[in-house]
């Protein structure tokens, strides 16, 4: 496994790889990522991982300084997991001084996330573009725990005609059926045991479907009460969504998407289902 921290001494390596694919991540790893690892280098035959916090993402009062980060760790992690080559930026390495451009994501960067984290999917849009521009990977691997970062990236990477294929995988879950996030570290014991509350509202909403519920209202009221009797009534959203669009209707589709964000304390976790 090679490790590189400057654009061209990595641009030097990837000449020796006919294909390749790639998984980006803000490091702190768990077995969510490595199974992307894992998958890459099986469909691909060699991969790349990136890891970089990437700063414009954070909004002024998100956790960009407390994140957290080991990198040590995550090397180790990565050549049991068979990584090839990996990408390990400051942030003056992608951003240096003069740095002016930004890419404006939209559609379905506009919902959910996009209005809770102003600016959010655009800092996502700008490092994930510099990053396959570097890497020039065949194909890229993403969790379905960030669907709608997922749905993004497809987009402007139709738009904008980028030649990587974008592969989506399913979430891992933790026994209890936490999904598995690099910010779960930070949750206090009472909030880890409350935290699978999560998953069991997204079950609930889907039970709910399978039965033959249509109404959006009462199938988000479902989710809320799940929360709530949880202990976890700080929602940010607990909504179904058409799954292309990001967008609520009245009545849902076969295509719908159940989709949470909620404090645990002073973490923000993420999660969702198709119903």
């Amino acid at each position: 496994m090679q490790v590189f921290e400057t654009i061209a001494a990595f641009r030097t390596a990837r000449k020796g790889y006919a294909a390749l694919g790639f998984v980006p991540t803000m490091g702190f790893l768990h077995e969510g990522h490595l199974g992307l690892v894992r998958r890459a280098k099986a469909e691909n035959g060699a991969v790349a991982v990136s890891i970089f916090v990437n700063p414009t993402q954070f909004g002024p009062n998100e956790d960009y300084a407390s994140y957290p980060r080991d990198p040590d760790r995550d090397l180790a992690l990565l050549k049991d997991a068979g990584a090839d080559l990996v990408f390990l930026p400051t942030p003056d390495v992608l951003y240096p001084p003069g740095f002016a451009t930004r890419i404006e994501a939209g559609g379905v960067a506009d919902e959910l996330e996009g209005q809770s984290r102003p600016g959010h999917f655009s800092g996502v849009a700008t490092v994930v573009t510099k990053l396959f521009n570097i890497v020039q990977p065949q194909r890229a691997y993403f969790g379905q725990k960030d669907a709608q970062q997922c749905a993004v990236v497809r987009r402007f990477v139709a738009d904008l005609d980028i030649p990587v294929e974008i592969v989506v995988c399913d979430i891992a879950r933790e026994t209890d059926g936490l999904a598995r996030s690099s910010r779960n570290v930070r949750l206090t014991p009472e909030n880890r045991q409350k935290a699978p509350a999560l998953y069991e509202a997204l079950q609930e909403a889907a039970r709910l479907f399978r039965s033959g519920e249509r109404n959006t209202d009462v199938l988000e009221g479902a989710l809320r009460v799940s929360l709530i009797k949880a202990g976890l009534p700080d929602i940010d959203y607990a909504t179904v969504v058409n799954a292309d669009t990001f967008r609520r209707e009245g009545s849902c589709s076969e295509n719908a998407l159940a989709l949470l964000a909620v404090k645990a304390g002073a973490v923000r976790l993420i999660d969702n289902m198709p119903l």
